[in-house]
């Protein structure tokens, strides 16, 4: 809005007239009390100021808008009919003024110098209201930054906190492990003794004192199936409790694990007329003891739960891949990163819904009387993958066989310090 501040009316109809055609908002003041009274009731972007007026004259104007915080940014525009001389327009300048047209004046003059103003006033106020932006978004990011760095700070004390609670509780934790350990060897170890002579007793009673056929040889020989059973037992829970203690992990070609185990089942396989294929398995980097402890309970539950009637056609094949993935898509060697290693059977098989169920220790899906066992063989598979940062699964339809896979990375460390350290 344009403010006219002139005690003569028709020279503000004139100026009003011209500057509304041109599409100014205006606003008039007879005198120089009227025009400071509305400057600090409303804001404008200019003020064309008479020089002579009764009362304040437009110097005394122009010095007390320039006075006011809110208005002493406003251009005014001096009109005035006085000759102009230096000594006049160093006063204007002094008052507050930043031009003068004279009258009678060039409408087209004041039209131009008006415009030129207001496209300044507007430049200057989104000059203004950007700096305004721009401190508010300063500060703003002031705030934010040190909010940001005291939840850095809260943070930073909750993980060290964090890290201090889960260091303790790891260090607690491989106590009570170490003496679960412990307790467990020596707790089996004891058994085996007292076991031992049940067994050994039980068939010296068996073959010297009983008579083949008496009631009482039924009775004896379930004690030393008993005993057997235990000692088996016993023997598992030390294997499992035994592959937690650190071990060296070494490149271990798993074709000649497997040979070795399919010689150590030479008898069980030809009872079952079993018949075990392979591809090309891959060299491993596993601790040897658990490598072939993870092939061995796999073939010996495929050959154990094998179909009456069926022989027993179990395939171990090995997969190369690059992801840690079981939807990974095969690769040479070259890229391979890891390998799926799968034992698939044509035996008796199980609901699918039990292939998570099966790896828990001591978890049976059948009666120890149809197949014998203890329930650990799977728990300890599923142990030894998980040492070896790998995943192991089940696949099975009753009466159909069953597969499981075991996905294992081919190092346990970088291949390049591997060969280094071993060089």
């Amino acid at each position: 809005m344009i403010l006219i501040v002139d005690d003569r009316k028709e020279n503000i109809l004139s100026l009003k007239s011209i500057l509304e055609l041109h599409k100014f908002e205006v606003d008039t003041a007879a005198s120089g009390e009227e025009a400071l009274r509305k400057i600090l009731r409303s804001d404008y972007e200019l003020v064309i100021l008479d020089v002579q007026m009764p009362g304040m004259d437009g110097f005394e104007v122009a010095e007390a808008i320039s006075g006011y915080s809110k208005s002493k940014d406003i251009p005014i525009i001096f009109l005035t009919a006085v000759s102009i001389d230096k000594r006049f327009i160093q006063k204007g300048y002094k008052s507050g003024g930043i031009d003068y047209v004279t009258k009678p004046f060039d409408p087209d003059i004041l039209l131009l110098k008006v415009k030129t103003f207001s496209r300044l006033h507007d430049q200057n106020k989104k000059l203004h209201d950007i700096q305004l932006e721009l401190r508010q978004e300063i500060e703003f990011r002031k705030d934010a930054e040190q909010q940001l760095n005291a939840m850095n700070q809260s943070l930073e004390q909750k993980i060290a906190e964090r890290t201090e609670n889960l260091v303790s509780a790891n260090a607690e934790l491989a106590k009570k492990n170490l003496e679960l350990q412990q307790f467990a060897y020596i707790a089996s170890h004891d058994l085996k003794e007292p076991l031992r002579k049940i067994q050994i007793f039980g068939n010296l009673i068996k073959d010297k004192i009983i008579t083949p056929g008496e009631k009482s040889e039924l009775y004896v020989q379930k004690v030393i199936h008993s005993a057997d059973r235990m000692s088996a037992l016993v023997n598992d829970v030390l294997a499992y409790s035994a592959i937690d203690i650190p071990k060296k992990f070494e490149p271990v070609d798993l074709n000649k694990v497997l040979h070795e185990i399919i010689n150590d089942f030479e008898i069980l396989i030809e009872e079952k007329n079993a018949v075990i294929s392979k591809n090309n398995l891959p060299v491993v980097e596993m601790i040897p003891i658990q490598a072939r402890q993870l092939l061995q309970n796999l073939v010996a539950n495929a050959i154990k739960f094998s179909r009456d009637g069926v022989n027993p056609m179990i395939a171990v094949n090995a997969e190369l891949i690059e992801e840690k993935d079981w939807n990974a898509q095969p690769v040479d060697v070259s890229r391979a990163k890891y390998c799926i290693i799968t034992v698939k059977d044509n035996g008796i098989g199980f609901q699918d819904e039990y292939s998570d169920k099966i790896f828990s220790i001591f978890q049976r899906l059948h009666s120890s009387d149809a197949f014998e066992g203890t329930g650990i063989g799977l728990a300890i598979a599923k142990k030894i993958t998980e040492t070896h940062k790998g995943f192991i699964t089940a696949k099975s339809e009753p009466g159909k066989g069953s597969a499981f896979s075991v996905l294992l990375p081919l190092h346990q460390t970088d291949p390049s310090e591997y060969q280094t350290t071993n060089a």
